[in-house]
């Protein structure tokens, strides 16, 4: 086995310390991924060595080079060179790999360890995270920076692989990146001819660099991935090239220097004692030494720490003459990285009379508008569908065009768009959201799955949310979709009955700092009086009693526009002397985060319970309870004006109230 390495003797010995390192945190857990920790050494020095703007004692300084392990399963590689630089790492901390409570779970998770800039490991969404944190660079550098004063001036790297590219994600978000022009993207690709079932030319034969090409990247290659040289030639050859993002495929062979060189034996599972000790013989190593860490390796990792701090106050320097030129601009972009709303700022958002009704997507929209000025940090878009879910800022620049505009066209990208929304969101600095239609939610799940497990405040509006959508027929009436993302930890769910639960569900949303999805209407729906309703107090708890009735026989329980039939039908039973509570149910994650006192108040005992919402009936049990009742669809809808659809499968009043009379002994 050659190589073609140019480094000098201790650069050689510090990869090496890192291969090694990553050898050993996988090899004491008997799990992970040795071979891409060791082919990709060379790059993640490069990095974190030497080109990276970063400060290993304060990870989350604002202006720092961002970097995402698209590959997460190569999370030792990521590990182990946060620990070498001098982030809050520790030996244990590699020790203890992939162990309960450890803080080095098999996959990188943010929030878990300093230095780790998204969660990875589902392939693709790292990739299509750092087009989204290269977003938020480039619109933040266009509203704050001002000529002598670049506060916001960073590049955003990344590492994936052939799994990477492969996944569908990586093209959807690869188009859009290309399409913005972002400058500051440098993908570093792990060429390697390698995947887990084995060569590439099994299942990926297709010219990844001509295809980035036809996406409007720059491209490069480097024939040895262990040639640093050339490495860092690249990486500087795509900072200076500003209109592009950047493409670096380098060559590198997964497992180097093992005995499972360039085989998919060493991806998935550790070398085993006897190859990690010939790995070791080929690095000249001690053979018999876990974790060894020469000193002068671990003294050159740790000149990070001096460059970092020194970078850092360079920067801060910076930042207060910004201050002192431009105070309302510095105040307001601490203010958005410290994630702190305006002061009063709700007092934007409008209130509704009743009269004439608003489809909660209009309300949406609208109150987006209203808030736009006070909430400068509210950005997004939808996925070619700005005109049907309104969320658009009016008068709104194309962030296409002017980087300072808020306005982003995904393009018909679900998942990309939610994607990029997660790593804009991890970034700093904004709100983002992205909208489609609710049913092509399912385009984006595994990020918006994502977006919970790294909990942060990424916001979803989804409109056209039932069969009220009508002529578009079942492929376009979601189903299922309220109940799939209710089942998602850590989420927050919106389904607001008319425009002033709207306007509640939006200042929670942006409140609650979390990932929110909405589910808003197509159809107008009648409006709450606010008057007679403190409705952001009701949203506020989940549930609330919206019509009531002195020692109720029945309970309604509805969401979105199946309320209204609900208080229609307590009408009509009122009519007959049976008395009905009506509580409106905008969302069950907040209602649950309630005391059991609050929630008895609104669901008491005793007291039968109907729900109503134009969804699976799955899930609804638990508040109906198996002597109560559920008015939902456990079937696909159909194609006919909305309210034609919505009276044949049940949601209307007099079918709400035969049922609710069934309950009431």
């Amino acid at each position: 086995m050659t190589s073609s390495l140019t480094e000098t003797p201790l650069d050689k010995l510090s990869i090496d310390t890192l291969r090694l390192l990553a050898v050993d945190t996988v090899e004491k857990a008997k799990s992970g991924h040795p071979g891409a920790p060791i082919g990709c050494a060379p790059i993640a020095y490069v990095l974190y060595h030497k080109l990276m703007k970063h400060n290993p004692a304060h990870a989350r300084w604002a202006d720092r080079d961002r970097f995402v392990l698209s590959n997460g399963h190569a999370s030792a590689l990521l590990y182990s060179s946060l620990f070498l630089t001098g982030y809050d790492v520790t030996m244990d901390d590699l020790k203890s790999f992939r162990q309960w409570g450890s803080r080095t779970p098999g996959h990188p998770e943010f929030g878990v360890l300093d230095g780790v800039e998204a969660t990875t490991g589902p392939l693709g969404q790292g990739f299509a995270m750092a087009v989204g944190m290269a977003v938020a660079e480039k619109h933040l550098a266009a509203t704050y920076n001002r000529p002598g004063f670049e506060v916001v001036n960073h590049f955003t790297y990344a590492l994936a692989g052939d799994g990477d590219m492969m996944e569908g994600l990586s093209h959807e978000a690869a188009s859009l990146a290309g399409t913005l022009g972002l400058g500051k993207l440098i993908v570093l690709y792990d060429d390697n001819l390698i995947s887990l079932d084995g060569p590439t030319e099994l299942s990926f034969t297709e010219n990844v660099y001509q295809r980035f090409e036809a996406y409007h990247w720059h491209v490069q290659k480097v024939a040895d991935g262990n040639d640093i040289a050339g490495i860092e030639a690249a990486i500087e050859a795509a900072k200076s090239e500003t209109g592009k993002p950047s493409l670096i495929a380098v060559r590198t062979v997964i497992g180097y220097g093992s005995p499972k060189a360039g085989s998919n034996k060493s991806h998935g599972e550790p070398l085993g004692a006897a190859d990690t000790a010939l790995t070791k013989k080929f690095f000249g190593f001690p053979e018999d030494q876990s974790f060894y860490l020469p000193e002068d390796a671990l003294a050159n990792w740790r000149q990070a720490k001096a460059r970092g701090a020194g970078r850092e106050a360079e920067w801060q320097k910076l930042f207060a003459s910004y201050a002192a030129a431009f105070p309302e601009l510095a105040a307001e972009f601490e203010r958005t990285q410290k994630g702190e709303l305006k002061a009063g700022w709700e007092k934007a958002i409008p209130s509704y009379a009743p009269g004439k009704g608003v489809a909660t997507r209009n309300a949406g929209g609208a109150i987006m508008n209203a808030v736009a000025e006070v909430v400068p940090e509210l950005f997004g878009g939808a996925a070619d569908l700005t005109a049907s879910t309104k969320t658009i800022f009016k008068p709104g620049a194309n962030f296409h065009l002017d980087p300072a505009g808020r306005n982003v066209f995904f393009g018909v990208r679900e998942l990309g768009m939610c994607a990029a929304v997660n790593g804009i969101a991890a970034h700093g600095g904004l709100i983002p959201f992205g909208s489609t239609f609710f049913v092509f939610s399912d385009y984006a799940k595994p990020a918006l799955r994502l977006a919970a497990l790294m909990e942060v405040h990424s916001l979803f509006v989804f409109t056209h949310d039932s069969i009220g959508v009508g002529e578009d027929g079942p492929t376009h009436e979601p189903i299922e979709h309220l109940m799939a993302l209710r089942a998602v930890p850590n989420m927050t769910d919106f389904r607001p009955a008319d425009a002033n639960e709207t306007a509640a569900a939006w200042r929670l949303a942006l409140e609650r700092k979390g990932p929110c999805f909405f589910a808003l209407s197509r159809q107008d729906l009648p409006v709450i009086d606010p008057a007679t309703h403190d409705v952001y107090a009701g949203v506020s708890k989940g549930a609330y009693v919206l019509e009531d009735a002195a020692d109720p026989q029945v309970v309604l329980m509805g969401t979105g526009s199946e309320l209204w039939p609900a208080v229609d039908a307590a009408k009509l039973l009122a009519a007959e002397g049976i008395r009905a509570r009506v509580v409106s149910f905008p969302s069950w994650k907040i209602f649950e985060e309630q005391t059991a006192t609050y929630k008895a108040s609104v669901l008491p005992a005793g007291v039968p319970r109907l729900a109503v919402e134009a969804g699976a009936t799955l899930g609804w049990w638990k508040y109906a309870g198996l002597d109560g009742d559920v008015i939902g669809l456990d079937r696909f809808g159909a194609s006919a004006p909305g309210p034609v659809v919505m009276k044949e499968l049940g949601f209307s009043a007099e079918n709400v109230a035969a049922r609710a009379k069934k309950l009431v002994k």
